[in-house]
């Protein structure tokens, strides 16, 4: 029975992917038309969409016997939930299709991102048994997903108000936040492509921090590997036995997780290179080929939602990332507070969007530096899902 839900529940969420990959389609029509219909069409799939994720939700959370926050897979999973759910609030508000032409490909690439992790239905460690742990991170990735949607209006201000011939820092940094996104998604098709489909792994045995044995399964070249690792071949069951993969003879302490850093480096350099085709066949920036989705986009409404985003997901975040972990903290690991990596970047996030609503409320940074505040939150977030929970080792490294 359990199996089953958990297979439902799978089908459910890869069927509000298609549905959403769809429904950009007559999103994407109804900036340019005069009609109201195209639009009608791809909210009401978008919400069907959701719906099908909530489902995924509930039935893997009944299937398994406890919230499916507990991995990577389901952290970045709900993350896509809730950035969904930030988008839905704030067209039920605002009527702003244009959000979602840039709301949902993030949602999809988070979807693909955390699919390459582990989906197997596993019993909790110790430290994640307690009620908290469901507390925490829902209301982590609700405040993720608002915020997230202050980003978006943001970036939709900034491609807007920026003319993209503009030859200045802001038209540079722009198109270097163009060049960032372009990397994040060759990040998550090279790994899915070397992983799921072409099948290239090359196994590294080497010693952790604790000194345990470990056995790293590399699906792109070595450029970055494990201090100490020695190449070795899966013969059956637990037994390896040493063989000759590609090395760069680069190596690093176990404090950081080299094989996640060398798929970090190899898309960043495809990314880059990706970019650099993408600009030779359109011959200019990538940011004015994405500017005419944002025509008819209102400056002094993009910034409003801006500012209310954040004034909404500020203290869900300070509450859920803050004061909630503080709790959980003190009853798996008897501290409230230790300064691990994960605590550390959500008290630096903390403190910038306390010091944005600073700005913006007595320093008078609205409009164009409210906006560029507003996406600088939003890469501070990924660094924390990304870098922090994958490269640097440290207590809350489960996936």
């Amino acid at each position: 029975m359990e199996t089953q839900l958990v297979s439902i529940s799978s089908s459910l969420l890869y069927a509000a992917f298609i549905i959403y990959l769809v429904a950009l389609l007559p999103l994407a029509a109804s900036i340019k038309s005069k009609s109201n219909k195209p639009g009608r069409v791809s909210i009401i799939m978008i919400v069907a969409a959701f719906i099908m994720q909530l489902g995924y939700f509930i039935l893997r959370w009944i299937a398994q016997g406890h919230a499916p926050v507990s991995n990577m897979y389901e952290f970045i999973t709900m993350f896509a939930i809730m950035l969904i759910a930030g988008f839905l609030i704030t067209y039920h508000y605002f009527k702003t299709q244009v959000f979602g032409l840039f709301a949902i490909p993030v949602s999809l690439l988070l979807v693909a991102y955390g699919s390459m992790f582990s989906r197997e239905v596993e019993p909790l460690i110790p430290a994640l048994q307690s009620n908290w742990l469901a507390i925490h991170v829902i209301t982590v990735t609700l405040a993720y997903g608002i915020l997230s949607m202050s980003a978006v209006a943001g970036l939709i201000y900034l491609l807007k108000a920026i003319p993209a011939t503009e030859k200045s820092w802001r038209a540079r940094f722009l198109e270097a936040i163009m060049a960032g996104i372009v990397i994040v998604i060759t990040f998550i098709v090279t790994t899915v492509l070397m992983e799921s489909i072409i099948g290239y792994q090359d196994d590294f045995m080497y010693t952790d921090k604790q000194g345990q044995t470990q056995v790293a399964e590399y699906h792109l070249p070595s450029l970055i590997n494990f201090e100490g690792a020695v190449p070795v071949e899966h013969v059956g069951e637990n037994n390896y036995e040493e063989a000759d993969h590609f090395h760069s003879g680069i190596n690093l302490p176990p404090l950081i997780d080299s094989q996640k850093l060398n798929t970090v480096l190899w898309s960043v350099f495809t990314g880059l290179i990706v970019y650099g085709i993408i600009r030779l066949i359109i011959r200019k920036r990538l940011s004015a080929l994405i500017k005419p989705l944002t025509d008819r986009a209102d400056l002094n409404l993009m910034d409003e939602i801006g500012y209310r985003s954040v004034i909404i997901g500020f203290p869900i975040f300070a509450l859920g990332g803050i004061f909630f972990a503080a709790i959980w903290a003190q009853i798996a690991w008897s501290r409230f507070w230790g300064w691990d990596p994960k605590e550390t970047w959500a008290f630096i996030t903390f403190m910038f969007y306390t010091i944005f609503l600073h700005l913006r409320l007595n320093r008078g940074y609205e409009g164009e530096k409210s906006a560029w505040l507003a996406v600088i939150g939003f890469l501070l977030i990924l660094f924390n899902l990304i870098a922090i929970n994958l490269l640097v080792a440290g207590l809350h490294s489960y996936a």
